[in-house]
């Protein structure tokens, strides 16, 4: 498979490159180019800090900005960033509130993340919020689920609650609560293409659909015969419904997001057919967010996520935000 770059090895580099490049008005890079930070800071704010491997752009560096993060950390792809890389985008965001780390739960991702807070607690006030909004394995306890899209909404609403000046203790009782309230599941047609492999990470019989996927490329929980939008729709609303249970009260925030190959049209198709269903089950949805935000690479699929908000959380997700993947005043 033909990409637009030159060496595999060098292609994290270069792409951040250019994207710092093209949104210099709003980010910078820190020292060493070890992270991506706002170029403007607020002095005592909290600073949130995200991040995970390359390949999922737009999350996490397009999310750095006013109202969502003040630094990013980029691995290689697929892979966590470094603990010295996280530690330095800690040092750049602590303007004197502390700084409250959003991690994906995944293993590479807690374990780095973990050990920055722990390198950096002697100067620093950090906090760790972990997310894991992926329910496609309904046997798997809630502290095992991996942080997939739904991070992305986790980061917008702490981040507005940040700029009201709300403090870190706040922020990390917010954010756990959210996390209890936040559900996603994934599908795909196609597996991602790993620029060093250059295949597909999972292959697919025509007719057939990988039900359960994470955001790293690997395969889901179980494979399925491909019915169509609709009935995949109902499907994906099936697990979001059952593992929300007791937890179905509030103003509903429904996320589909692309994987990187799924176009706009099917991805709004599909925000369609599950904003129906949902209402079927009693679920109002009050806002929306349709696009590709958390990809795998070039990942043909989607993923829905429905986040149920309490009146102060949905002001909060109204709040104004100016980043490089999401603006709005």
């Amino acid at each position: 498979m033909n990409r637009f770059m030159d060496r595999a090895e060098t292609m994290v580099a270069e792409s951040l490159d250019g994207f710092v490049a093209a949104h210099a008005d709003l980010l910078m890079f820190c020292p060493e180019r070890k992270c991506v930070r706002r170029r403007v800071m607020t002095p005592g704010k909290v600073g949130l800090i995200s991040g995970g491997g390359a390949g999922h752009e737009p999350m996490h560096i397009g999310f750095v900005g006013t109202g969502m993060l003040d630094a990013a950390c980029t691995g290689h792809i697929f892979s966590s960033p470094t603990p010295d890389q996280i530690v330095t985008a800690i040092t750049q965001a602590d303007t004197g509130a502390g700084c409250l780390l959003i991690v994906k739960n995944y293993d590479g991702d807690v374990m780095n993340f973990e050990m920055a807070a722990e390198m950096a607690a002697a100067d620093h006030d950090i906090a760790v919020l972990l997310v894991g909004d992926d329910i496609s394995d309904t046997h798997a306890k809630p502290s095992d689920r991996r942080g997939v899209a739904g991070t992305v909404l986790v980061e917008k609403l702490l981040g507005a609650a940040a700029e009201t000046g709300m403090p870190l203790s706040a922020l990390l009782s917010l954010g756990q609560a959210l996390a209890t309230r936040i559900f996603s599941i994934g599908v795909a047609l196609r597996g991602a293409s790993v620029p060093e492999l250059r295949r597909p990470t999972f292959a697919l019989s025509p007719g057939e659909m990988e039900v359960g996927i994470g955001i790293h490329g690997e395969p889901g929980c179980s494979r399925q015969r491909f019915e169509g939008a609709e009935a995949t729709a109902r499907m994906m609303c099936e697990h979001i419904l059952a593992a929300a249970g007791s937890s179905l009260s509030g103003q509903g925030l429904l996320f589909i997001n692309g994987f990187g190959a799924t176009p706009p049209s099917e991805l709004y198709l599909m925000h369609g057919h599950v904003r129906r269903i949902l209402g079927e089950a009693g679920i109002s949805v009050e806002r929306s967010l349709v696009g590709t935000f958390a990809t795998s690479l070039d990942m043909a699929g989607l993923s829905a996520t429905l986040a149920l908000l309490t009146d102060a959380e949905q002001a909060l997700w109204d709040a104004a935000v100016h980043t490089a993947a999401l603006r709005w005043s």
